[in-house]
């Protein structure tokens, strides 16, 4: 059975992080490695959390496996919550990231152009070095600004512009300077509007040529916790068994839009993230 090592954080309530990306990748029959980051009783959008650091314990973890001479067909981090964790990653990656192994690196660090309240500009420069390093990207529009250094309002300025897909892409593939290995990057969460109808979206972006991909469906407005957490594992679960970028963003739609729309209709909290285990069904079959 082909695994996955997830670095990210043990959230109890939320559906996000490691609770979301388990059930994923052992739905879609991978076996999931989680190496925790931090245990938090409730994501941080709750009040009142307990946080719990692991940021000195990660490395011991990585030794261990080492040790026992694990190997990993994919790799994906999500939330990193100071340089310190990125650069365990990075520790992390010397030893396991192989050839034939696929790092999908989510670089969280803000979104609708607000940084995360952890940001910093050590943050940032740990993430621009981890990113060097990943087979994929799945940063949102205000993280790629982050990362290519350009600025959030002066793009979202040109969202009603018949360009404004062809602007991220070009925006986009300035990240592949410089990169180790970087092969695709899938900017997610992109709003448009069609004749007063809002959409959002996802552009596939590859490092081979100037095309890109992009596949969008009927937004409505929410944004829950930990559907960034879904989409990723979906992705790299896809990558991992063989499918293309632009398939596995496919695959991670078709499953999020229900669950979203469940949430919904449920008047769950945005908090609590999304109803998505009952479509764990669609990547069941899924070869």
């Amino acid at each position: 059975m082909k695994r996955i090592a997830l670095i990210n954080d043990l959230s109890g309530l939320g559906k996000c992080s490691l609770t979301a990306a388990i059930p994923v990748i052992s739905a879609m029959g991978l076996q999931a490695c989680p190496l925790p980051t931090a245990v938090l009783s409730a994501q941080t959008g709750f009040e009142g959390y307990y946080f719990d650091d692991y940021t000195d314990r990660m490395n011991r973890i990585t030794d261990h496996w080492d040790e026992m001479k694990m190997t990993f067909d994919g790799i994906a981090s999500g939330y990193l919550g100071n340089a310190g964790q990125i650069e365990n990653l990075l520790y992390f990656l010397d030893k396991f990231h192989g050839a034939d192994t696929i790092f999908l690196a989510d670089p969280v660090m803000g979104d609708n152009g607000k940084r995360i309240k952890s940001f910093s500009q050590e943050l940032l420069q740990t993430m621009r070095k981890l990113t060097k390093k990943a087979d994929v990207i799945t940063p949102n529009l205000t993280e790629m600004c982050l990362l290519s250094g350009a600025d959030y309002e002066t793009l979202f300025a040109h969202s009603v512009d018949e360009d404004y897909l062809s602007r991220i892409a070009e925006m986009a593939r300035k990240l592949f300077a410089g990169a180790e290995r970087l092969q695709t990057i899938i900017v997610t969460g992109i709003v448009t509007r069609k004749a007063e109808e809002e959409y959002i979206g996802n552009l596939v972006v590859p490092a081979s040529d100037n095309r890109y991909s992009y596949f969008e469906t009927a937004y409505n407005g929410r944004s829950f916790s930990g559907t960034g957490d879904l989409f990723a594992s979906v992705v790299i679960g896809a990558l991992v068994k063989g499918q293309s970028a632009e398939a596995a963003v496919q695959l991670a739609m078709k499953f999020l839009q229900p669950a979203i729309e469940d949430a919904m209709r449920e008047k769950v909290p945005r908090d609590h993230g999304v109803c998505f285990e009952k479509y764990l069904k669609f990547l069941l079959v899924e070869k």
